[in-house]
């Protein structure tokens, strides 16, 4: 029987080194290349052959740093390639934007290392899987937004990307969408949220998973 062939991302050393033990110990696979930024990423998808990728949702490096970039182009030249993320992310809007990428699973860095495992199998298998983490992460979401109004994912993105360090112009050119549009998306996100300058931006990301 021909081992799984999987690409590993990551870009701790360490965590693909333990990641790698695991998968080709306990999954039967065979790690085909390793990277450790999306741009490293990119290249090994060019060289080698795999049967799935797993990959950490947030690596530096270029363009693809913002995590849904990267996945947007991975779906956009890799279509057919089943892709695993693990993600420290526990913001709803977050989390279903990169369910909405197309990704077949997605799990916290906190779920068990055994979850991986299962994970990695109903993938390979044509299955989606998603952790215990993220679905408590996205239960809680459901129900924080009852009878509110929530931010809408443009307004999400927009937040998380300015508390990564871009600013408005940045954001506009990274997303495809007029300096006057990303603007007003600020804008009426902060006036849902009660938010009133650039630091209680970065207070509210942070608490809310939206940054590391």
């Amino acid at each position: 029987m021909n081992k799984l062939r999987i690409i590993l991302a990551d870009d701790h050393p360490v965590v693909r080194a333990g990641l790698r033990l695991l998968l080709e110990s306990s999954a039967g696979a065979e790690v085909v290349a390793e990277a450790g930024s999306p741009g490293a990423l990119f290249q090994a998808l060019g060289q080698a052959e795999a049967d799935l990728l797993l990959t950490d949702f947030i690596m530096p490096g270029g363009d693809g740093a913002d995590g849904l970039a990267m996945l947007s182009r991975l779906r956009a030249h890799w279509p057919q390639l089943p892709v695993v993320v693990l993600t420290m992310a526990n913001n709803g809007n977050v989390l279903q934007a990169i369910l909405g990428t197309g990704v077949r699973g997605l799990l916290d860095k906190s779920d068990a290392l055994s979850e991986l495992t299962v994970a990695i199998s109903a993938v390979a298998n044509g299955r989606r899987y998603v952790g215990a983490g993220v679905r408590a992460a996205l239960d809680a979401h459901l129900r924080s937004d009852a009878g509110t109004t929530p931010l809408s994912r443009r307004e999400t993105e927009v937040l998380r990307l300015f508390a990564s360090g871009m600013t408005v112009s940045e954001i506009a050119r990274h997303l495809n969408r007029s300096v006057k549009t990303i603007s007003h998306q600020k804008v009426g996100a902060m006036n849902k949220l009660g938010l009133h300058n650039d630091l209680e931006i970065y207070a509210y990301a942070r608490e809310n998973g939206l940054i590391p």
